[in-house]
């Protein structure tokens, strides 16, 4: 890998100066994001194809034939259904029959930055192009299906998929999603939209019985899978592991059918979760189209060899099989993988996707803390730089349970700064705390889940020595802390807030000999880093963000790019300041309750006026924003109506910037329980030094409403409604009362 290092100029307060594809003025609102429906104009060719097909045939594709794919016709000319992990990027080939590395040369692939990281761009036009370049890598591989987005809230801070869920918030996490679906879709392929639904924990996953209330269900838990079957045009969902009021969700009627079938108009295919299936014929009738798993021979599925049984016995028609089928052909139709030439070819691991990696992982960055201008850091003013942490050269696309990467390249921190530093600058690097874990009290795979990974830390005296002498001996000291994908992972939550590996102590030691140390956090959730905010001068926080994630980090702290990342959920100063764990709800047992309901994430700190360490929507910029002249285009609204909030945004510092205008609306006088506040609309925008910007939202009459759950509807609560505009759910500027007729 060729890396060009930077001259003096280039690291100086230099100027955001990204291209028009990046700038959100126009852009940061998914309206225009719409995707294609499933068509029917390959209809009668399908009911062909069905009708000379054999049970045995049919049903084969109902299940899974490989470890990613179903099963084909071939001597009717349909292919297998080719599917794809991919939260981080496109999965490295496994053996057809076990999750064993097929050992291939061709299939290394781009790492992109992970769901946390992209919320964190608060840009919709990250998220499609993070979908079309991902798509463009699928094809290349010739798959069908990514088994992705996952879409799911961020109900804890302890959550293990924290870092892979976008956000606390309904209305960020759909803005987000729409795009990225649509994106990967215009490539022809499949997104697999998951884990529908309310699969918030990792403890207990495989069986724990989620209980809530129905509106909560609507107004939180459903909105991002709502928009991805009714704006995005998913072609796949994937059934949750979980239960949801009693009943597995690959068996769930109320979920598959009466609400994605029947409410929504779902036209794609239901995909299990791996071995998420309990059932034959319960299964099939409840809506689930695709069962897929591990852990037997595929014959042995619910949907294959019992399946056939259970039509030869009478218990389930031959007709209902061919509405499954047909779903399936018709997805395939949609994305050219039947009776199309000219499907998308795609490419992989190139230059251009790294380079879409390094632009969204240059929004994503969060800068917490700056005083007196800590950052970026001034080359000219210094001669060397202590580089602390193991995490500095932690790589991240592979590690943990869940799916990862195989990439040639993951640019770590410490290399980004040596592709970025004047060859003048000396860096001193010392590791400072090792990755242990406790084996003993590791847990077992399979109960993993009960007992996540166990750290040791206990710092190393040597390594502490080494640290703390290169702290001495420098003029500034960068700390990489933080967290990894072996301890945040699929198949286990966290225990606790607690910085692993006795990083805390750590840096205090360091500040105590440099106090110009600043702080990177590299993590996917939040950790409690109260202690060590106070003390040190800067704190950033960066994601598991990607090849390019390394440079972009560099660009951060040298100035190079002005960071405008926005937190996607809420830093507490203590676990039990958060909802779940406040109501003492989490992790339950064989069920849990959200008994927190509507009040989820900022909604629960804000209404219940606890203060947080950072709130939701947070992030600093080099420069300073004023927003000024916040009004909307009329007072007053009918249901159908659409307000238009537009502001002025005025750079008044000395460097271009990006800042993300919020609005969120509150009703002070409704008939039913309403948080203090709930983000509508937002916009990011490119402001330069000196310069204005305006900025228009738009917030449709309707995303003001509430679910009525004796009507069984969406319905506007008419009266007086004030709309916050700020910069966080914290920070709020301007409050413009409107009224809804």
């Amino acid at each position: 890998m060729i890396y060009l290092s930077a001259a003096l100029a280039f690291v100086l307060f230099a100027s955001c100066k990204n291209d028009a594809k990046t700038t959100t003025s126009e852009n940061a609102q998914t309206e225009e994001y719409k995707g294609k429906e499933i068509g029917s104009e390959h209809d009668a060719e399908i009911d062909k194809l069905v009708s000379q097909m054999t049970l045995e045939e049919k049903i084969g594709m109902l299940h899974g034939n490989s470890m990613f794919s179903t099963g084909a016709v071939e001597r009717l000319g349909i292919p297998e259904l080719k599917m794809a992990d991919g939260p981080l990027g496109v999965r490295e080939e496994i053996s057809r029959d076990s999750w064993a590395p097929a050992g291939l040369t061709n299939d290394f692939a781009t790492y992109y930055p992970a769901g946390g990281g992209l919320a964190a761009t608060w840009n919709a036009e990250m998220a499609h192009t993070f979908g079309n370049s991902l798509g463009e890598e699928l094809r290349a591989r010739d798959k069908d299906m990514l088994l992705s987005p996952a879409i799911n809230m961020v109900r804890t801070p302890l959550g293990g998929r924290t870092y892979e869920y976008m956000s606390e918030d309904p209305f960020l996490n759909k803005k987000i999603a729409v795009p990225l679906i649509v994106g990967l879709q215009e490539k022809d392929v499949m997104a697999c939209v998951k884990h529908y639904a309310a699969n918030n924990q990792e403890t207990n996953r495989d069986f724990v019985d989620v209980q809530m209330d129905e509106r909560t269900l609507r107004e939180i838990y459903l909105p991002a899978f709502e928009a991805a079957v009714k704006e995005a045009k998913s072609y796949a969902i994937m059934g949750a592991y979980n239960k949801f009021r009693g009943e597995y969700l690959c068996e769930n009627d109320y979920m598959l059918n009466k609400i994605l079938r029947d409410e929504w108009g779902f036209k794609g295919i239901v995909v299990s979760d791996w071995a998420a299936v309990h059932s034959t014929v319960k299964s099939l009738k409840s809506g689930l189209d695709v069962e897929m798993g591990t852990p037997k021979p595929f014959n042995e599925f619910f949907l294959a060899d019992k399946l056939i049984a259970a039509v030869k016995a009478g218990e389930i028609s031959e007709s209902e099989i061919d509405l499954h089928v047909k779903r399936i052909l018709r997805a395939l139709f949609q994305v050219k993988a039947m009776g199309a030439k000219d499907r998308t070819k795609g490419s992989i691991a190139t230059e251009a996707h790294y380079q879409d990696a390094y632009k969204i992982a240059t929004e994503d960055i969060v800068l917490l803390k700056n005083d007196n201008n800590a950052l970026p850091l001034k080359v000219d003013a210094i001669k060397s730089i202590a580089v602390i942490g193991n995490n500095a050269m932690k790589k991240n696309s592979l590690g943990g349970f869940g799916a990862g990467v195989k990439t040639k390249r993951e640019v770590t921190p410490l290399e980004g700064l040596k592709n970025r530093l004047p060859s003048s600058i000396k860096i001193n690097y010392a590791e400072g705390y090792l990755e242990r874990y406790d084996e003993k009290n590791k847990g077992k795979l399979g109960d993993i889940t009960l007992n996540g990974p166990v750290t040791i830390d206990e710092l190393d005296p040597g390594k502490v020595q080494e640290a703390v002498d290169a702290a001495k001996k420098s003029d500034v000291a960068v700390i990489f802390a933080g967290s990894n994908r072996d301890y945040e992972t699929e198949a286990s939550d966290r225990r606790d807030l607690h910085l692993p590996f006795g990083q805390e102590e750590l840096i205090k030691k360091v500040l105590a000999v440099n106090p110009r140390t600043i702080v990177v956090f590299v993590a996917g959730a939040p950790f409690d880093i109260d202690e060590i905010t106070k003390k040190s001068p800067a704190v950033v926080w960066s994601w598991f963000n990607g090849s390019e994630g390394g440079n972009a980090l560099a660009d951060v702290l040298l100035g190079k790019i002005n960071p405008s990342g926005k937190l996607p959920w809420t830093m507490p100063k203590n676990i039990m300041d958060s909802p779940a764990h406040a109501t003492k709800s989490f992790p339950g047992g064989k069920s849990v309750n959200y008994a927190e309901g509507i009040l989820i994430g900022y909604r629960w700190f804000d209404t219940k006026n606890i203060t947080p360490l950072f709130p939701f929507g947070y992030g600093l910029s080099y420069t300073t924003f004023a927003i000024e002249n916040s009004k909307t285009d009329k007072t007053s609204y009918s249901a159908n109506d659409v307000i238009t909030v537009s502001a002025e945004v005025k750079n008044i510092g000395k460097v271009d910037g990006k800042e993300v205008v919020q609005v969120y609306s509150s009703k002070g006088d409704s008939k039913v329980t309403r948080a203090s506040k709930e983000l509508k609309g937002f916009k990011k925008v490119l402001v330069k030094s000196g310069s204005s910007e305006t900025v228009s939202i738009q917030i449709p009459v309707k995303e003001l409403a509430y679910y009525d759950v004796s009507a069984k509807k969406w319905t506007v609560e008419p009266g007086k409604y004030t709309l916050k505009i700020g910069t966080s759910s914290r920070d709020i500027k301007k409050e413009i009362q409107v009224t809804v007729k």
